[in-house]
Order: C-alpha cells, then sequence, then structure tokens
C-alpha cells in the first residue's frame, strides 16, 4: 500500500502557507523591537531589514508537524495515512522529539547572535550541545563502522560543518534560502523513492516553509534569514541527510550513502573554498569576507541576482545527478 500523495501535498503546502502568511507578522514584531539588520560594513542595503526569515522558517516547518502528530495520535485519519504514520512516530518518537528541540535551540542560538552577536566561542558551544544531542537520540552516522565514539564524532561534526556552511552561505538575497529549497526538495524525493514517510513529510515541510519565505527575500529583500534561519537550515538539511537509512534489497547501496554529499555539494565546496582562502591569508575561518563563490561571480561582472540563479542552476544540476545516481544505487 502506498503512501497517500495528498499527505505530502498537505505538508508542502501547510509549511508554505503558515511561512508565508505569518511572514508579514514577524517582519512587523521584529522591527518593532528593533531585531534587524542594520546598513554598514560589506552591506549594501541602506535602512533596517528585519531579521524575521529565520521566526517564519521556523513557524512554517514546526506548526504543521506539532499539528500533524496530533491529528494522528487523535486518529483522525484514514487507516491509510495514520497506520504508517503511527508506526513511524512509534518508532522515532525520540528522535523527532530531538529533531525539533534542535531545531527550536537552533533558532533561539541565532536569534540571540542576531540580537547580541554572540562571539565565535559561545556559539559555538551552542552549536555543539545541540548536534549531541541529535547524536545522543540515535540519529547518527555509521559509515558502516561499528564503533560508537566514531558514530558520535562523525555525526556531531557533520551537523557543526552543514549548520555553518549555510550560515556562510547567507551573503546574497535569496542564496541560503534557495538551496535550502532544492536540497529539502530532493531530500524529499529520495526519501519518498524509499518509502521513508517521516523523513519525506518532514523535508516537504522544510521545503514548503523556505519557498513561502524566499519571495520576501529574492530578489529584493523584505526581510532577512538572519543567523535564525542561516542555523535552522543547515541543521535541518544534516539531520536530513542523516535520517534515511540507505539500503537496498541488496545491501548498501554506495551512490545512495554518497547522495548527500551531491545534494550539498555548493555549499560545502563553499565552505571548504573560503576556510582554504582566510587560511592561507592569515585570517580566522569565522570572520566574514567576501570571498564566497557569490562574491567571485559579481566580480566577474555578473549582478548579485545573476550570481545567486547561476549558483541555484549549478546547485539544481548537481542535485539531478545526485537523484539519478541514487536511482541507480
Amino acid at each position: 500500500m502506498s503512501f497517500p500523495f495528498n499527505a505530502y501535498l498537505l505538508s508542502f503546502g501547510g509549511s508554505f502557507l503558515i511561512a508565508a502568511f505569518s511572514m508579514p507578522l514577524w517582519r512587523a514584531w521584529c522591527l518593532h523591537v528593533g531585531l534587524n539588520d542594520d546598513p554598514g560594513h560589506r552591506k549594501i542595503h541602506d535602512r533596517p531589514i528585519p531579521l524575521a526569515g529565520g521566526l517564519a522558517v521556523a513557524t512554517g516547518i514546526l506548526l504543521p508537524l506539532i499539528g500533524g502528530a496530533a491529528v494522528v495520535q487523535l486518529g483522525l485519519l484514514n487507516v491509510s495515512v495514520s497506520a504508517p504514520l503511527e508506526y513511524g512516530f512509534g518508532r522515532r518518537t525520540v528522535q523527532l522529539a530531538a529533531i525539533g528541540g534542535g531545531a527550536l535551540g537552533m533558532v533561539l542560538l541565532g536569534w540571540f547572535d542576531d540580537k547580541h552577536e554572540l562571539k565565535a566561542g559561545p556559539k559555538f558551544i551552542g552549536q555543539l550541545l545541540i548536534a549531541f544531542l541529535v547524536a545522543a537520540s540515535g540519529i547518527r552516522i555509521t559509515l558502516f563502522v561499528d564503533n560508537l565514539l566514531f558514530s558520535y564524532a562523525i555525526t556531531v561534526l557533520w551537523i557543526l560543518t552543514l549548520t555553518n556552511a549555510m550560515n556562510f552561505m547567507d551573503n546574497m538575497n535569496g542564496l541560503c534560502s534557495g538551496l535550502g529549497v532544492l536540497a529539502s526538495g530532493n531530500f524529499a524525493l529520495a526519501a519518498a523513492a524509499q518509502g521513508q514517510y517521516l523523513v519525506c513529510l518532514l523535508a516537504l515541510s522544510a521545503c514548503g516553509a523556505l519557498l513561502g519565505f524566499l519571495p520576501y527575500n529574492f530578489p529584493r529583500a523584505r526581510a532577512f534569514l538572519g543567523d535564525s534561519g542561516s542555523h535552522l537550515i543547515g541543521y535541518l538539511l544534516a539531520v536530513l541527510a542523516i535520517m534515511p537509512h540507505f539500503y537496498t534489497s541488496g545491501g548498501a547501496s554506495t551512490w545512495a550513502v554518497l547522495s548527500p554529499l551531491f545534494i550539498l555539494a555548493v555549499p560545502l565546496g563553499d565552505l571548504v573554498s573560503v576556510v582554504i582562502i582566510r587560511w592561507r591569508n592569515g585570517k580566522p575561518f569565522y570572520i566574514g569576507d567576501n570571498n564566497h563563490l557569490s562574491h567571485q561571480l559579481v566580480r566577474r561582472g555578473f549582478s548579485r541576482s545573476r550570481a545567486v540563479l547561476l549558483i541555484w542552476l549549478l546547485a539544481a544540476a548537481i542535485d539531478a545527478t545526485a537523484f539519478f545516481l541514487f536511482r541507480l544505487g
């Protein structure tokens, strides 16, 4: 029995609408409390821009998931939908609670950074604790190595890496959120193909919420993601890459295991590139500069919007290759 397509559509559409309609409310609140990105060094906007995107995206993701869990527990769905979801919730209750708690933690950590400009040390400790929480819940990478310490270490490292990679990519209008749409959409397709309903629903929720925010951020920005949004996106993409079980009837699928690296190749590649450049220039890797891929394209004559569109196109091409290889696996 296949999982009903309407449930996927409801997850995506509900998140899209909630994020889109909550965006003006969060934007007004940010303007009221002064949670804005003010004009300054390395910035091109000439007026304060509300850092409301992360709050709207989090609302669009978490409210439908909480509502969906409540509906399943109350038995308000027909059996074709409720049976597989009840089974999934039963097996992954602790993990889903950890994912939700980690998402809220990343949003709060990013919010404090947006509001008070946290130093690198405290921010890293917060990210580390959240990543450890997820690993402790049982969502861990193994890479077929039967060693618990290795599994914890590689999982925490992966979540930290993706969180900061997406934070680095939040340097032009629409860039981070657009890449998040592409990656989460690709994770949803891969999970649906495997029949992993909960993973697919979570990925579709992230994709829908980001699409609901995107018109407020691209091409002209009426709101920014802020660190709360970029932290949340990076964290969720890291988790979505870990949650599926990459096996086929014939055993482990090599291409499927590697597919997250293809799907996330653009932010990971940009992270590695800027870290190397900063290291060669004798600067700390966490100090921002204009050496990202997007900035390099602008220096070559592209407008900012066209640079973002080109990077989206590159990511989409790599994502399509990843999905094709995954299906072969």
